[in-house]
């Protein structure tokens, strides 16, 4: 099965951004450049986890390569909206980071989601084989999976960084008590035995 790889090295735009109301958003990364717009789904938490290992990664390589870093995004942000239309390419399954320390450059390369089929009698006959294989239980990633890769300078890692902690935390606020997001109805409270609170 062919696969597409969409690079932008580098792009005009990179960004996460979401699409909906709050508590029904869907999450994005959009890659433009060159005329073309590619954007790819992915969860809350992704992008969450993605902002945070982009700083330790920013860190990592001004201490173990001497890299140039700007400690906060200079200039203005980029608050303006996705681009139009929102066509989800694929499902983001994995996210990987580098520092190419040649250019002082990092790549960020989402790749699709695998679909895996469970197959019962298979899963039963390597659980009868040797218990020692568990150390090759760490799935490998296809090289069959549509990725983008977009390849970033620091400071526009930097923008990145802080549009995504802006758009992860524009959603709903948190229950001071149970700390679930609140609707603008309300939500049934853990913490005040299933009582509705606003």
């Amino acid at each position: 099965m062919t696969h597409q790889v969409y690079a932008f090295e580098p792009p005009e735009r990179f960004v996460a951004g979401t699409v909906g109301p709050p508590g029904e958003r869907t999450f994005y990364l959009q890659a433009r450049g060159g005329g073309r717009l590619v954007s790819v789904a992915l969860e809350k938490m992704q992008v969450a986890l993605l902002a945070e290992k982009l700083e330790e990664l920013l860190v990592e390589a001004h201490q173990r390569f001497g890299a140039e870093l700007p400690t906060t995004a200079e200039g203005p942000g980029d608050n303006e909206p996705l681009d139009t239309p929102v066509d989800e390419e694929f499902r983001v399954g994995t996210l990987g980071l580098a520092f190419d320390v040649e250019t002082s450059t990092v790549i960020i390369e989402a790749i699709a989601a695998e679909e895996v089929e469970f197959d019962a009698e298979a899963e039963t006959a390597e659980d009868d084989d040797d218990e020692d294989d568990d150390e090759d239980a760490t799935p490998e990633i296809s090289d069959d999976l549509d990725r983008l890769r977009v390849r970033l300078t620091p400071a526009e890692v930097r923008h990145f960084i802080d549009r995504a902690k802006r758009v992860v935390n524009a959603g709903r606020p948190p229950c001071p008590l149970c700390g679930q997001p609140l609707d603008p109805a309300g939500h049934l409270c853990p913490r005040h035995n299933g009582y509705h609170r606003r």
